[in-house]
């Protein structure tokens, strides 16, 4: 999923911000990884994203037969806690280095590649006060139902209210 997630992405990247890429003094003023997506994009091969379209179609599918006996998928909203604000992304995570600049919101990615609505609630606090959340991801077409959910979890928590981590 991650690999086809990284194609389509790039494919539609490198189509989106082609003509900015091929103005020299445009391209200057892109992001470096807005660079290098508009050049994996165009070297991709249609055989490539003919097959990743094919791997989304079926996570399609298999998504679709899962909310058949569930209602909604949680998830962590990162890999990661909240990172220094000077940080376009973090490079590590651990001891694991992050091949593109997106890994480290890798966990968005199922939901993101089928257009499935997800809603992002507060989770609570780590170790050092940051804070997390969980995305609420739920059937193809049931927004209401999803933010009936998420309603349901501020109800239930109340972490809108809760904006310092405990003992602080």
């Amino acid at each position: 999923m991650w690999q086809a997630w990284i194609e389509l992405r790039a494919f539609a990247t490198a189509n989106r911000l082609g003509p900015l890429y091929d103005n020299p003094v445009w391209r200057e003023q892109l992001k470096r990884d807005a660079i290098w997506e508009v050049e994996v994009g165009r070297g991709l091969s249609i055989e490539v994203v003919q097959a990743a379209s094919l791997t989304r179609s079926r996570w399609y599918a298999t998504a679709a037969a899962l909310f058949e006996r569930y209602d909604a998928l949680i998830l962590p909203t990162a890999q990661v806690w909240p990172f220094p604000l000077e940080w376009s992304h973090p490079e590590r995570i651990g001891n694991r280095a992050m091949d593109t600049y997106h890994r480290w919101m890798e966990v968005t990615v199922a939901p993101g590649l089928i257009g499935l609505p997800v809603v992002a609630v507060p989770a609570g606090f780590g170790p050092s006060g940051l804070p997390m959340g969980l995305q609420l991801i739920g059937r193809h077409g049931d927004d209401l139902g999803l933010l009936q959910l998420a309603e349901a979890w501020h109800q239930a928590t109340h972490w809108p209210e809760k904006r310092l981590p405990p003992g602080v």
